[in-house]
């Protein structure tokens, strides 16, 4: 049986992929940016990777005729105004190339939308619904809430809350309920509803046992983790007020925030749970999925993150449109020194950022992460989903990872901050020879003073840096 499977690189479809390759089933990962994709070698041999864009529908004839299900996890989540309408039409792109195939299901994972007026991101999962559900095949949607696992954007929010604040001043949205589910049981959901007749031209509602408040949660999350937290709600936060709330407390951008809080107004509880009883699944409770995350956190066994995908930066790219750097009209600040031991420096640039830090001067890479956030930036927070492991499509603090190989010594990361202009930072190792580099291609007259602004900070952070790196 063959499978294709959208969002292959998204937070869900990395978790989805292996147990769909456990199950003995061929996957065809449909992908924006094949650069980005990373899987086991093991996988290989059950894997088909294609590259294409659903907003384009001429990318999409390469789809093999002869799949046999699909999944569609492609969700925008506001990154752009007109996100609602992208989505639609993505949504619809796909279900015309879908009439070229012999594909007997589609199953989409959408959000839960049983209120009459829902918020724009939530309406548009409905419209994308509506949509998929012209198609010949069998459409099952899966709506769920909020999924809670390491690396999921509503778990890592909470988590930034509540290890972040003792006392919280809250919006009252913070009394609307919903009700949470795993991540784990999310993905066997997923994979018991495959070619599963009983969950043909249906749409069922998925979450745990739990019905909680946000508030509730918030202080289920301190309770595990043995933590005092004092939250008082008050009613006057405006929805602008309360974006820039989670804006400035979490790693999450502005427009993702904005998104979120919109969402968070609306009650998203399960009308029933009748995909239970159906495949048989007794989903874990709130207080069990914190665990489970914890536990991935505790062995690094985060499968993927939603810092990771474009979503969580300014806008969405290929990789492949900045891995060559420019250097006509740039500033560059080049430095090379010696290395007597390769390995210890290549293990000191792979582990670079997150909790590690910068080696050196870590106040002043705070104070530009602050700054960024102050002019709607990404800021610091977003640290690195593996502390040992890097790939492409990765996010380091502010910064995307263009190239990453170990094996040739070469790691590239582009800025996903705001600035007046382009900026990138290369390490390179040559032989005995640590290259780094950092360019930036100003935009007017603003991205020329800017550089001249930070240029004095220049000599002391990127000094002080390679010589950490290499450990003089």
């Amino acid at each position: 049986m063959r499978i294709l499977l959208t969002g292959a690189t998204g937070y869900i479809g990395k978790r989805l992929l292996p147990a769909l390759i456990q199950k003995g089933y061929q996957v065809i990962c449909l992908v924006r940016d094949r650069q980005r994709f990373h899987a086991p070698a093991a996988y290989q041999p059950y894997l088909t990777v294609l590259e294409a864009d659903l907003t384009r529908a001429e990318s999409l004839k390469q789809i093999p005729t002869d799949i046999d299900a699909a999944y569609y996890l492609v969700h925008s989540m506001a990154t752009d105004r007109n996100y609602g309408e992208t989505e639609k039409e993505s949504a619809r792109h796909f279900r015309i190339a879908m009439q070229n195939t012999q594909v007997q299901q589609v199953i989409y994972l959408s959000g839960i939308t049983n209120e009459d007026q829902l918020s724009p991101h939530l309406q548009s999962r409905r419209n994308v619904e509506m949509e998929l559900a012209k198609g010949h095949y069998a459409l099952t949607t899966l709506r769920a809430g909020i999924i809670i696992g390491s690396g999921s954007a509503s778990f890592e929010i909470i988590r930034d809350l509540v290890e972040k604040l003792p006392i919280m001043v809250a919006p009252k949205w913070l009394n609307t309920r919903c009700q949470p589910i795993a991540i784990a049981d999310v993905i066997r959901i997923l994979t018991g509803a495959l070619f599963n007749k009983a969950c043909y031209q249906a749409n069922f509602d998925i979450g745990g046992p739990d019905i909680l408040s946000y508030k509730q949660m918030l202080l289920g999350y301190a309770s595990v983790r043995n933590m005092k937290r004092y939250i008082y709600v008050i009613p006057v936060m405006t929805p602008r007020l309360s974006s820039y709330w989670l804006y400035f407390i979490t790693a999450t951008s502005y427009k993702l925030a904005t998104a979120l809080v919109d969402s968070m107004k609306v009650e998203v509880t399960c009308r029933n749970q009748y995909i239970n009883n159906i495949l048989n699944i007794q989903p874990l409770s709130y207080q069990q999925a914190l665990k489970a995350a914890f536990s991935e956190l505790k062995d690094a066994q985060i499968l993927s993150s939603w810092k990771d995908t474009l979503v969580s930066g300014q806008s969405q790219f290929q990789l492949s449109d900045f891995i060559e750097v420019p250097t006509f009209g740039c500033y560059i600040d080049k430095r090379q020194m010696s290395v007597n031991n390769t390995t210890n420096t290549l293990d000191r640039i792979w582990r670079i950022g997150g909790t590690t830090g910068w080696y050196y001067g870590d106040w002043l890479w705070l104070l530009r992460g602050f700054i960024d956030k102050l002019f709607g930036g990404v800021g610091l927070r977003r640290g690195r989903t593996n502390m040992d492991v890097i790939h492409d499509g990765d996010v380091i603090d502010f910064w995307r990872v263009l190239y990453a190989n170990k094996a040739e010594g070469r790691l590239l990361l582009y800025a996903e901050m705001k600035l007046p202009g382009e900026a990138w930072l290369e390490f390179k190792l040559i032989d005995q020879t640590l290259i780094q580099t950092a360019t930036f291609r100003p935009k007017g007259l603003l991205g020329r003073l800017y550089w001249l602004s930070v240029l004095p900070f220049h000599h002391f952070i990127f000094n002080g840096l390679i010589k950490k790196i290499v450990g003089n």
